[in-house]
This record gives structure tokens, sequence and C-alpha cells, in this order.
């Protein structure tokens, strides 16, 4: 075959390899396969022409655009956290803002209540565990029941409960939110419940430096979760421009890489409450209070790194990353020269 009908032949695809990128894996490969039959066939009978460099130029440009993709594949586990996650709950601000609303309310409400009514701890708590924990101050160990158990079956079980009661609260957002927000209401009046039920036996300022060491981390990623099954349900009942079938799969989406953040942060609480709430309430133990009980600044420094991080990457940084990418521009106001009037 002559050069000029070779290249004729080819030369709109060749354009359009060099052109039109595509980010289709697929695509990508049979683009670079057909280059190097090309090149193969220019080089064995046009060797010295300018078609055969113009063909190898495209198909080492194809392999570098490859060789960097798999790079890429390490490089998006950090951005994911970097920068994808972040960005997406700027989103939702709202949405997590309502939740915790919401949230606050109903452990106000076990609060409330528990104060009006003692009978309602029990209601909510149980009897055997109030009685059980009733028992455990007597004895000058009001905490208790943090070592009743081996720590690292603790460790697995708090582990495997709350990531379980975390993607409950989130999927159930295809139900319309209904269970969501019926988990939400169980949880936080239980919250509210168990919180007060030691300030009425005179304790409560112990029980927040052994329920909050593990807690900060459980409760508030627990938001998190039901934020993200609100996200589903959002998208469900308010599809904006989407059709309402690509806006449920987009709250999908979202809510999943929600969820993909929580499971190392629900790892982490179980580790505190397993290890660390463990020997802290050690110190409220008149037995053991001098062996293992550990120094309040152990407390402050867990409880507000926690507290700190939650809000840094959730709430602080997002708003910062989007302004950074979306600069406010100063308005220009034009005025009269003073002269020309």
């Amino acid at each position: 075959m002559r050069e000029g009908m070779f290249i004729k032949r080819n030369v709109d695809k060749w354009n359009r390899y060099q052109h039109e990128k595509t980010d289709d894996p697929d695509e990508t490969a049979e683009r670079f396969i057909t280059l190097v039959d090309d090149l193969s066939y220019a080089k064995t009978f046009y060797p010295q022409s300018k078609a055969t460099k113009w063909i190898n130029s495209i198909a080492a440009g194809i392999y570098q655009s490859i060789y960097k993709n798999q790079k890429d594949k390490y490089a998006r586990f950090f951005l994911f956290w970097k920068y994808d996650l972040p960005f997406l709950m700027k989103r939702h601000h709202k949405v997590f803002l309502f939740t915790f609303l919401l949230f606050s309310s109903f452990v106000f409400i076990g609060v409330f209540s528990s104060m009006k009514d003692e009978t309602f701890i029990r209601g909510i708590l149980g009897d055997n565990y109030v009685d059980m924990t009733e028992e455990n101050i007597r004895n000058n160990d009001p905490f208790g029941v943090y070592k009743d158990e081996n720590p690292f079956s603790m460790f697995v079980r708090i582990a495997v409960n709350n990531t379980t009661l975390a993607f409950l609260m989130a999927i159930s957002g295809i139900l319309l939110g209904i269970f969501t927000l019926y988990l939400m209401w169980t949880n936080g009046l239980m919250v509210g419940t168990f919180q007060y039920m030691f300030f009425s036996k005179g304790i409560g300022l112990k029980s927040m430096m052994v329920i909050w060491t593990h807690g900060t981390f459980e409760i508030l990623a627990l938001v998190i979760a039901s934020t993200a099954g609100f996200i589903i349900t959002k998208s469900i009942l308010f599809p904006g421009t989407y059709s309402r079938m690509q806006s449920f799969k987009e709250g999908i989406k979202d809510a999943f890489k929600i969820m993909i953040v929580l499971v190392p942060i629900f790892i982490m609480a179980a580790f505190l409450e397993s290890y660390v709430t463990h020997l802290m309430s050690a110190k409220f133990d008149s037995a053991d209070a001098k062996t293992y009980g550990l120094p309040d600044w152990v407390f402050v420094l867990i409880f507000s790194l926690s507290f700190l991080f939650i809000v840094w990457y959730f709430v602080i940084y997002p708003i910062l990353l989007h302004r950074k990418k979306n600069p406010r521009k100063p308005v220009k106001i034009k005025t009269t020269n003073p002269s020309s009037l």
C-alpha cells in the first residue's frame, strides 16, 4: 500500500485519538493496540516518514496516560480524604446541622423527662441495668460495667454493634428517613437518660469523664451516620433538576462515601471504650483507683482531640476548602467623575 493511501485511510482516526481524550479504560486500551499495529506497519514500510513519527507520538502519549493513571490509583485514596469527602460534606452541611439539632433535642427530651419522672429512666434503660448501676454505686464502683468483660471481646462487640447501627441509620434513608428518625429518637433518649441518671446520683462529672472518653467519637459519628440517611431521603423527596432516579443514585453514592470515613472512627471509639474507658473507670473504683486510675488530663486530652477532629474535618475544613475553591471577588462600583458633571 502506498504511503498516501495508508495516511488517507487512517488520518481521521489518528486525529481523533490525539485530540479527543477518553476516560474509558477499555477505549484507551483499544486505541493503544490499534496505534501499535499502525506503528508496526508504518515502521516496516515507511520508516523515515513523518506519519510514522506522528503515530509514535500519539501512542507514547496514551502510554504515558496509562502509566500516570496507575500512579494515580495510589493517590486517589489520599485525595478522597483530603478533598472529595470534605467537599461532599460542605454540600450537605444544612442536612448535617438539621440532624445535629434534631438529635440534640432528643437528648434534651431524655434529660427533661428523667428529671420530671424517675420511672422514665427505668423505662428507657431497663430495670436490670438501673439496678446493676445502683448496686455498683453502693459498692463504690459506679462504672464497673466497663470492667465486666475481656477488653478485646468488648472491642470487637462494640465495633460491630456501632458500625451495624450506623449503617442501619444510613440505609434507612431509603424508607424516607422514618426508621432513621426512630433510631435517632431511641438513641438520643438513651444518651440523655443515661447521663442524667449519674447526675441524679451526684456523680455526673465523674460519669462525663468516663462516658465521653469514647462517647465523643461514638455519638457524633452516629449523628453523621443519620445525616447520611437523611441525604438519601432528601435525594428522593427533593430531586431538584435531576430525575428522581438519578438523584437517588447520587444520594446513595454520597451516603456510602460518608459511611466509609465513619468505619475507622467507630473502630477508634470501640478501642477507647474497651481499653481507655476501662482504665478511666478504675479511677473512681475505691479498690483500683491508685493502681489503675488514669489522671484527669488524659480525659481532657482525648475529649479535646476527638471533638476538635470531628468539628475540624466535618465542619471547618470543608468550609475553608470551599472558600479557597470559590473565592469571593470584590464588587467594583462604578463612580462618576465629578469633573464630567
